[in-house]
């Protein structure tokens, strides 16, 4: 990877979802030229070629740009749903009775099959239960072996297959489905970067998926279920990121609560240094429209105050009319955002608190020393990047240039807050690492002549997990001709 292309003019990094509307590799680099930094291929959608097509397109992309690229695979998850109806659908009446059981037959307007009878044997009086996307709601009035009665409290339409939520109730079933370990195993041997787990419960979910992917790649956990919210330090504690996945948490908890739920999330994943991303309708109105709405501008534009790490378009850029201008325009509120006179002041609403550890220790003097010397750029040297996403967690209002010999590191932190990666040759002596940092900050456009940068790396060199040096050089006249040839 020898691209000499100069960072982001932000800190926050930008993940599209690729789609019909931007399969082609003439899309993926026009989404990449607006401001993408990571792609997410979602698993629910199309067949294995498909997908397989996409993760190829955007590492030959990589290889033609020279920059490290970051490819998420999103899991689809248990996905409950009624069964079929004899007439294809019922109308549903306010007050009514209405049965799901575990009987084959065709349903009608006083009863359906629910083909899960582990859901069954779970329910009990009072549970709600969210029909189509929350848009019917019924209440468990009885349960008994293999069924339950319900009354229809919110009516409508319901038509085969519709999906199903339990908000109150933990979900006796796997978060890995016989079809996410099909794609699991797909998308590790097409060497994705990160995978994203639907519809996480309880830490327990995130452990099994973690050994199943067996260090081959970082696992973010999507928080879309309201048991999570009750173990989520826990979870936050296994998993590599978490993503805020508002689509179900806001169908499954009543929406004047999704916001809190929201900052809770974001400030667990600042705290613990792991990467937090923000996902679902944040400019949904782009799909048809070439420009947001203010509502969207402004739900952007909070989660980047907070100092989340990522913020993620959907349908946007995977199937909308407008994708490259969606993209761009997410690109655009956040440059907006970071130079806002507030924006640091307001990131550091999360206290993180150092570990006791040398690295830690270094990470968190950097920022001092950082704003004491006005120094342009932090530049370290990590191979496993966790020395990168530890300073990340600093927020420091300056560049990150972070520098590794491993090419699935530099990959693997381009969904980190700041961090502009680059895949280099290691570093063997302390001479060696002076020069290199001032080279790479030179041919990276981070830095010019009279400008100091604060770097950090480990000594012995090359040994993963040894930070323990901390050192400010600065940039003079003649050395920038001479790095830049």
């Amino acid at each position: 990877m020898t691209s000499n292309r100069p960072p982001r003019a932000r800190h926050v990094r930008v993940l599209a979802t690729l789609g019909p509307a931007s399969n082609s590799v003439e899309r993926i680099r026009a989404l990449y030229e607006a401001g993408a930094d990571a792609f997410r291929v979602n698993m629910s959608h199309g067949d294995d070629a498909s997908r397989l097509k996409l993760i190829e397109t955007v590492r030959g992309l990589e290889s033609e740009l020279g920059r490290p690229m970051t490819i998420l695979a999103d899991l689809q998850g248990p996905k409950l749903r009624v069964g079929r109806f004899a007439e294809d659908r019922v109308e549903l009446r306010a007050g009514q009775r209405f049965r799901l059981d575990s009987d084959e037959t065709p349903g009608d307007a006083e009863r359906v099959r629910l083909p899960h009878p582990e859901i069954l044997a779970v329910l009990s009086p009072g549970h709600r239960l969210l029909l189509d996307d929350g848009r019917l709601v019924l209440k468990v009035t009885a349960a008994g072996e293999g069924w339950v009665e319900t009354e229809v409290q919110v009516p409508g339409a319901l038509s085969n297959n519709k999906g199903l939520n339990v908000p109150d109730a933990v979900v006796p079933l796997p978060a890995l489905t016989a079809k996410d370990r099909h794609d699991l195993s797909l998308a590790l041997e097409a060497g994705v970067d990160w995978v994203a787990l639907s519809f996480v419960q309880r830490a327990d979910d995130v452990a099994e998926a973690k050994k199943l992917i067996g260090g081959r790649a970082l696992l973010m956990a999507k928080i879309e279920k309201p048991a999570a919210m009750d173990d989520l330090e826990a979870i936050v504690e296994l998993a590599d990121a978490i993503m805020v996945a508002r689509g179900d948490l806001g169908v499954e908890l009543p929406p004047q609560e999704v916001p809190g739920a929201q900052k809770r999330m974001v400030a667990a994943a600042r705290r613990a240094g792991k990467p937090v991303v923000v996902a679902t309708q944040m400019l949904e109105s782009m799909i048809l429209s070439p420009s947001p709405t203010r509502a969207e501008v402004s739900d952007v534009a909070n989660a980047i105050y907070d100092g989340v790490d990522a913020v993620m378009l959907s349908a946007e850029s995977a199937a909308g009319q407008w994708p490259v201008q969606a993209v761009a325009m997410m690109d655009a509120i956040a440059r907006e955002v970071e130079r806002d006179s507030a924006y640091e002041g307001q990131i550091g609403f999360v206290e993180t608190i150092p570990e006791p550890t040398t690295a830690d220790a270094l990470c968190a003097a950097a920022r001092g020393i950082q704003k004491t010397v006005d120094a342009v750029a932090v530049v370290c040297f990590t191979t496993s990047g966790s020395t990168a996403r530890r300073i990340a967690r600093e927020r420091i209002p300056a560049g990150l240039l972070v520098m590794t010999p491993k090419l699935a590191t530099a990959r693997r932190l381009g969904l980190t807050w700041g961090v502009h990666a680059v895949h280099t040759r290691d570093i063997t002596d302390f001479e060696g690492m002076v020069a290199k940092s001032k080279r790479m900050a030179i041919r990276h456009h981070v830095a010019e002549a009279g400008d100091r940068l604060v770097v950090m790396a480990g000594v012995p060199f090359g040994v993963p997990g040894s930070t323990n040096v901390l050192h400010v050089v600065r940039l003079v006249g003649d050395e920038l001709e001479r790095h830049r040839r």
